[in-house]
């Protein structure tokens, strides 16, 4: 036994031998992969492969994002969308914490609304849009309609779920000392909820941007989708594909604050400090 072990001190570990023989890193290789799809959009329009007048080559997509960038109405119409994607993502967050902690903490109202919750979940948001229409026009609120409709399932869901992985025992060890409703939430079924509430904001937050440039595009609703739309009917295919563009680093942006709300909130948490060791 004192032969194994000592052989096995004298082996190195798994992660040692990852980490002396680890690759480029994560962020040289996402660099990698964007310069690469640059250059195929540059040269494949050029080179036949594709026909320019519906695809034209990322330079041109690049010149127009630059002549649009120049202009009032593009910096307004982000403007507009970061506002309709904020709000509609903050109240499906608030009202779907707190009405996930109400519903899971209740188990006969639990039990009661568990077949409504999985019949309205599915009803895809945008078979809601002439309902928006109908309501609010094109406006504003006809896409808050859909961002908030689609987002808060995100959230309750993942809530319902946190509330339901309470201890057992603690919530009985709770209710045996007479804790108030309002203790028993604040001190033992929020910390639990917690990282699947993060989990559904950060679901959300990607949700809630996806039905806000879809809203713009569809409803009319003033916002970069409407952009998109008017580029189209307009035939300008290089500021359409530039608009394209601005949505995906929305969505990069979006991603990358999800992540960083998750972070701060979670530090504590056993998955962030294993992902900060790695």
């Amino acid at each position: 036994m004192a032969h194994v072990a000592e052989a096995a001190a004298r082996t190195p570990s798994s992660g040692g031998l990852r980490r002396a023989g680890q690759g480029p890193p994560t962020a040289l290789l996402g660099l990698a992969g964007v310069a690469t799809l640059v250059v195929v959009l540059e040269l494949a329009p050029r080179a036949g492969l594709v026909d320019s007048r519906y695809l034209p080559p990322f330079s041109e997509m690049a010149r127009a994002l630059g002549e649009r960038a120049g202009t009032a109405e593009f910096w307004q119409a982000l403007r507009d969308t970061l506002i309709t994607w904020g709000t509609g993502l903050a109240i499906a967050v608030a009202a779907g914490v707190a009405i996930g902690m109400v519903i899971g903490s209740v188990g006969p109202l639990r039990e009661a609304t568990a077949s409504v919750i999985e019949f309205l979940r599915p009803i895809p948001s945008v078979a809601l849009i002439p309902l928006a229409v109908l309501l609010y026009g094109t406006g504003r609120e006809a896409t808050l309609l859909l961002v908030i409709y689609t987002s808060f399932w995100q959230v309750l869901i993942q809530v319902l779920a946190g509330v339901r992985d309470v201890d057992p025992v603690a919530r009985d060890t709770a209710r045996a000392y007479r804790f108030r409703l309002t203790t028993e939430a604040a001190r033992l079924i929020w910390p639990t909820t917690l990282p699947y509430a993060v989990v559904g904001f950060r679901l959300a937050a990607g949700v809630a941007l996806v039905l806000t440039i879809t809203g713009e595009l569809l409803i009319g609703t003033q916002g970069i989708g409407r952009l998109i739309s008017e580029a189209q009917t307009a035939g300008a295919v290089a500021s359409m594909y530039a608009l394209v563009i601005v949505t995906g680093l929305l969505g990069v942006a979006v991603n990358l604050l999800a992540r960083l709300v998750e972070r701060r909130l979670l530090h504590w948490h056993p998955s962030m400090r294993r992902e900060t060791a790695a």
